[in-house]
């Protein structure tokens, strides 16, 4: 990757990453230093002026985790420390236990610092650490505590060049103020020496001190006391300095020093510069950034400066930075100048013309916060805009507050602050003068009510914007007319041809705002309409840009229409539909959108030619993605399906765990209800196949509802999930039940966990078949031939993720009449062994055992079951492991 970048075209590299770790790809670049070339071109957070985002820890840890995937061979060994994460919130140490824990990747160094003065029993570090022991990580905690009494009069001792016996008087006041912290030791020295209480003697040749003067001077054993009267006595200039840097924060850039010193105020600060290295109160780096070598250092440092005047310097400091940067591009120095001038509210209030100024300033650094992902620092500053505003702001300042409102509102939406956004999108609505001004208010209302769970509302939104725009919305559409309606879209498709894709794009802005309100109702149609209603909204969208021209929202119309239009009969056809929306990656910038176009791909049409191991892959990417962009709820959607899909590649279920009690962390916290509720499913499933839930359970049927409610739309992944697990239990007869349902349900015959219900459906009513019930014969037999011709025609597209299901069927409806030998198992489980599906092979080699013992060919029997236990072991399924081992 180093290479890559230092020898490529840096702008072209820059675009590729930002697809593939989605819109926070700057804070990977935090986390891997050879990446921050190639994200100079990227949208810049406002990390480096010192509004540090709270969860700065979690974010970068996300993506440090999706880096190591994407560009990390399995067999190298990564390091990663972490300094201060006494102040990481449970989320981010949720994260590095899932890196930690995660034994199928990399091997993984990890060193994390805290301060235990400012930790307490029940801090979630402690926690991390038990959950590390308990998931078998090898931990090794050392406590740097200061220096012994010993170890310090060594010291002293080396330091004055006397014998260590000389200084033992010496060294017991030392330690009696300092506690043995090196920092507060060379401090306190240094106070000795400034005051002639520790002085080089000419004539002896030596250091010299009166222990008793020093027992009887009042002499504070408190550093930050010591290093303020340190501090008084230096010059003004070197004073300013200090000052001023405790104001910006921990650190400060050569640049913004000079910039300073070009003011008749601060003249004086670059001058000081070198008296403040001099003394030791600050370190320069490579980067010509000057930082405190303490944090009581700067704690002193910022006490120069009066309490009663504190804001009124910050103010003033603010307001010298924005009379240079008035109409210029101050880049990310905006956020410093915008901090430190908004301590000076109350003056800025008395003054009309300076607080519309001020509440721009604010409004483009929650702008440039809000481009980089910095959400709730973006959400601070621009309400901070809004409150400088005057009460009759909407008739003296109209735009500025559209804008404004909108970006509020964003921010709100990105922070799950989805209540405040919603209030913010009907002010706007009501205050705006033209349903121009009114549609992305609209647009992102439906995003925030999506987020919300209220499905129902989006659809009344978006359907009513529609007809106000000339669109036509019927009441109900059939599936005739649907399957007509997809039928003419690709016909239409195919009539534009491929030039299409490459003609100059359309500036028709209302086009581009009905395609959005068409996505908008799709989504939700999917899960409060019928699946002809989603077909006509995702095909009207397709027709639309067919005919008045392509946009930056065409490839995700297409890839909507493809997700839902696609069936055996025009899957070749969808599929390149859906590739070549995919490559207008390279016309347009999609970075905000990859969530969903990845979403609609990975989840909805790849699976028919690609891996499921690269749609769990690029879903991952897109839950990091989606959360990192603010788009919370299409990034737990693809969490939810990477889960499905991790499922059906046979994915260890004990790691497959973990990362599902993550993601629900992850659900609760943006209170995505719906989404949890499907995964709480998922992981019922999975706890029953490690260990039949007896420690890893929790009950999920609480949170389904009421399943015979046709509304209810999680009866769906209900059925399908207990089915499955059924199937692996060996209930029979309870498979064929809940299978029976789920298939009923499935509205799209279509979806990837059709054919995975049809491929288990069958080897279970293969079962049934044996257990020569005549009254159920015929209706088994009819389920195993429609599950052996859709896993024929599946595996002639995807060889790689249905050719091994296809000959496990093929192999057990043979074996009915004992008519063959095991090689046609051989082939099921040398296909799943190719494809990585460990799960599946070893439910080949179960079958072939199972078959050969029926033959009464118990070597061949045990050899085989014993392949099977290996690869259960390896799946992580105890219960499984228990069953072949009986």
């Amino acid at each position: 990757l180093c290479l890559m970048i230092k020898g490529g075209d840096r702008p072209v590299i820059a675009k590729k990453l930002m697809e593939e770790f989605g819109a926070g790809f700057q804070l990977t670049a935090e986390v891997a230093a050879e990446c921050q070339c190639a994200a100079s071109g990227t949208h810049q957070s406002s990390n480096e002026s010192g509004s540090r985002r709270s969860d700065e820890h979690t974010w970068c840890l996300l993506h440090a985790s999706t880096f190591r995937e994407s560009s990390i061979k399995p067999t190298s060994s990564d390091q990663l420390f972490l300094d201060d994460i006494q102040w990481a919130d449970s989320t981010a140490l949720d994260v590095i236990h899932t890196i930690l824990s995660d034994k199928l990747n990399s091997c993984m160094f990890f060193v994390g610092t805290y301060r235990d003065n400012e930790v307490q029993v029940d801090h979630d570090i402690f926690n991390l650490m038990r959950e590390l022991e308990m998931s078998h990580v090898h931990t090794t905690k050392l406590s740097l505590a200061g220096l012994d009494q010993s170890d310090l009069n060594t010291m002293i001792s080396d330091a004055l060049c006397l014998y260590p016996r000389i200084c033992k008087s010496l060294t017991e006041i030392v330690f009696q103020k300092t506690k043995g912290n090196p920092f507060f030791v060379l401090e306190f020295m240094q106070s000795l020496q400034s005051r002639g209480l520790l002085r080089y003697n000419s004539l002896q040749k030596r250091w010299v001190w009166n222990e008793d003067v020093m027992r009887a001077e009042d002499i504070t054993e408190n550093v930050l006391h010591l290093l303020s009267s340190k501090m008084n006595g230096l010059s003004d200039n070197v004073q300013t300095l200090l000052r001023v840097m405790a104001c910006f924060g921990s650190s400060t850039t050569l640049s913004m020093i000079d910039y300073l010193g070009e003011s008749a105020e601060y003249a004086g600060v670059r001058n000081g510069l070198e008296g403040a290295l001099s003394d030791g109160f600050i370190v320069k780096d490579k980067e010509e950034c000057f930082q405190f070598v303490h944090d009581k250092v700067r704690e002193a440092a910022y006490n120069l400066i009066p309490d009663s005047d504190k804001k009124k310097f910050h103010y003033h400091l603010g307001k010298v930075m924005y009379s240079f940067c008035d109409g210029k591009d101050a880049g990310d120095t905006i956020f410093l100048i915008a901090s430190q001038i908004n301590h000076g509210k109350e003056w800025i209030l008395r003054d009309d013309e300076l607080r519309v100024g001020i509440a721009e300033l604010n409004m483009k650094a929650g702008k440039k916060a809000l481009d980089g992902c910095d959400h709730e620092t973006a959400y601070s500053y621009l309400c901070a805009a809004l409150s400088l505003l005057p009460k009759d702001h909407w008739e003296n300042h109209y735009d500025l507050s559209l804008r404004l409102g909108f970006l509020i509102a964003s921010a709100a939406n990105s922070t799950c602050h989805y209540d405040k956004a919603i209030i913010m999108l009907r002010k706007i609505i009501e205050k705006a003068r033209c349903l121009d001004d009114q549609l992305p208010s609209y647009i992102l209302l439906s995003q925030a009510l999506h987020a919300q769970g209220k499905l129902n509302d989006v659809y009344d939104t978006c359907s009513a914007i529609l007809t106000e725009l000339g669109e036509s919305i019927p009441e109900f559409y059939t599936l005739s007319e649907s399957s007509e309606m997809i039928v003419e879209t690709i016909k239409m498709y195919e009539n534009a041809g491929e030039e299409w894709l490459k003609s100059d794009a359309t500036v028709d802005k209302t086009l581009r705002n009905t395609l959005q309100l068409y996505r908008a109702i799709t989504f939700a149609s999917f899960f409060c309409k019928s699946h002809s209603m989603v077909v006509y909204f995702s095909s009207k969208a397709v027709q639309l840009s067919l005919s008045r021209g392509i946009c930056e929202h065409t490839p995700l119309s297409l890839l909507q229409f493809t997700a839902v239009a696609i069936k055996d009969d025009n899957a070749m056809m969808c599929y390149r539909i859906a590739k070549n929306a995919l490559s207008l990656r390279e016309r347009f910038d999609l970075a905000t959108q990859i969530p969903e176009l990845y979403m609609n791909f990975y989840g909805r049409v790849a699976w028919r030619f690609e891996p499921f191991q690269a749609g769990v892959h690029k879903l991952r990417q897109c839950l990091d993605a989606g959360l990192s962009s603010g788009r919370s709820d299409i990034g737990l959607f693809c969490g939810l399906n990477e889960i499905k899909y991790a499922l059906f590649s046979g994915a260890n279920l004990k790691s497959l765990l973990k990362r599902i009690d993550y993601y629900l962390h992850l659900m609760e916290t943006y209170r995505s209800e719906a989404t949890k509720n499907n995964v709480l499913i998922i992981r019922e499933t999975v706890s029953s196949l490690i260990d039949n839930g007896q420690a890893t359970s929790i009950e999920a049927s609480a949170c389904v509802g009421d399943l015979n409610d046709p509304k209810n739309k999680l009866r769906e992944a209900f059925f399908y999930y207990s089915a499955i697990r059924c199937f692996w239990l060996g209930h029979n007869g309870r498979c064929r039940y809940y299978g029976k349902k789920c298939i009923d349900l499935f509205w799209q015959g279509g979806q990837a966990t059709s054919y995975v219900a049809k491929f288990y459906l069958g080897l279970n009513s293969l079962g049934l078949i044996r257990k020569k019930k005549k009254s159920e014969v015929q209706l088994n037999k009819e389920v195993v031939r429609v599950a052996i011709a859709a896993m024929k025609d599946a595996a002639d597209n995807s060889d790689w993720n249905f050719s091994n299901k296809f000959r496990l069927l093929q192999a057990e409806h043979l074996s009915l009449n004992k008519r063959h030998d095991t090689f046609m198992y051989d082939e099921s489980i040398e296909s799943a062994r190719k494809s990585g599906f460990i799960h599946e092979q070893g439910l080949a080699c179960e079958k072939a055992g199972l078959f050969c013992k029926d033959v009464l060919n118990m070597e061949k029997a045990l050899e085989y079951l014993n392949q099977a236990r290996e690869c259960y072991e390896k799946w992580g399924s105890d219960v499984k492991v228990a069953l072949i081992q009986k």
